[in-house]
This record gives C-alpha cells, structure tokens and sequence, in this order.
C-alpha cells in the first residue's frame, strides 16, 4: 500500500502528488479513479511544458479525459489540442500512475505517458502550435532554466523526472 501521507512534491494551486505507481496500464483503483492524463514528451535533455492560461502554470500537456476515450486517447488528444503535436495513441509510452491531491477536490489518478522526439537544431516548437484559449504558449524546459510568464507546476517537474528515460509501464 502507497504511504499518502507525506506527498512527493507539492506545488502551487494547493496540488499535492501523493504517490506514482508503476502498474500495468489498464489497472483500476477502488480509492481514487483515473480521472486525467499527463504526457512527458522528452527532446533531448529538455521536456515539453505548456503555459496554461488560466492557471498561470507551466505544466506537461495532459487533461481530463472524455467519455469513451482510453486514457491513451486523451493523451494523445491533448497534446495535439495544447501543443499542436500530433502522435498517434501507440506512440506514446505508459509510465504508471499519479496520485493527486487537488486543494478543491477528491484525490485522483492521472495516466502519466511519455513519448521522445528526435533532438532537432535549437529548442523551436511543434509546427503546429497557435496559442489559443486555453494554452498561451510552450517550451522545451531544460529542467532548471527560469519559465518566462507564469510559476512552473512542480507537481508536473516531478513527475517529468519520475519517467524520464524509465521503463515502459509492466
């Protein structure tokens, strides 16, 4: 059983990240459901963060995920809808489990995937990427640079170095 009592990384917006479970993909939880999805896409020694708007965080491409859609399929949808990248649902490989504490919510789990791109010249952006409403830009954070323009979630910095070059999810 996961010890939830002492967080892994806490961070602003009152989020808390109480555990990470590498478990098979299609597992399910008595004690919190798998409500959203995160995507850590790595270049390089850099990962991929999108300024939410609303939220003024620097935070992994992810989402909740709809009716009908595998947590796979709404990663996969998110990251194409937030930053503009398109990869194909078996293209991304599942990393386990987050376990969250929201400051105005019930605990709940989040698919977390991961996906790498071959390191290109430069830090430029997915070709496909337009701010939009929800999304008001990205980068290729380096792991310790500051982020122009909003506070880094480090629930999300966390969990980007908890799958980082790890092993596909049993």
């Amino acid at each position: 059983m996961t010890d939830t009592t002492r967080p892994l990384a806490s961070g602003p917006l009152g989020i808390r990240l109480l555990a990470f479970d590498r478990l098979p993909e299609g597992s399910e939880f008595a004690d919190a459901r798998v409500g959203y999805c995160l995507v850590a896409v790595e270049r390089g020694d850099r990962v991929l963060l999108v300024l939410d708007r609303g939220r003024g965080c620097w935070e992994l491409p992810g989402g909740g995920i709809e009716p009908g859609e595998t947590p796979r399929q709404a990663a996969a949808r998110e990251l194409r809808e937030e930053a503009g990248l398109s990869l194909a649902p078996e293209e991304l490989r599942f990393a386990g489990f987050a376990l969250t504490a929201f400051a105005d919510k019930p605990e709940l789990r989040g698919a977390v995937f991961r996906a790498e791109l071959p390191e290109t010249a430069g830090a430029g952006e997915p070709a496909g990427f337009t701010p939009n409403e929800e999304i008001s830009a990205i980068s290729w954070w380096d792991g310790e640079a500051p982020l122009p323009g909003g506070t880094l979630q480090t629930v999300d910095a966390v969990l980007a170095e908890l799958v980082r070059g790890g092993p596909e999810g049993a």
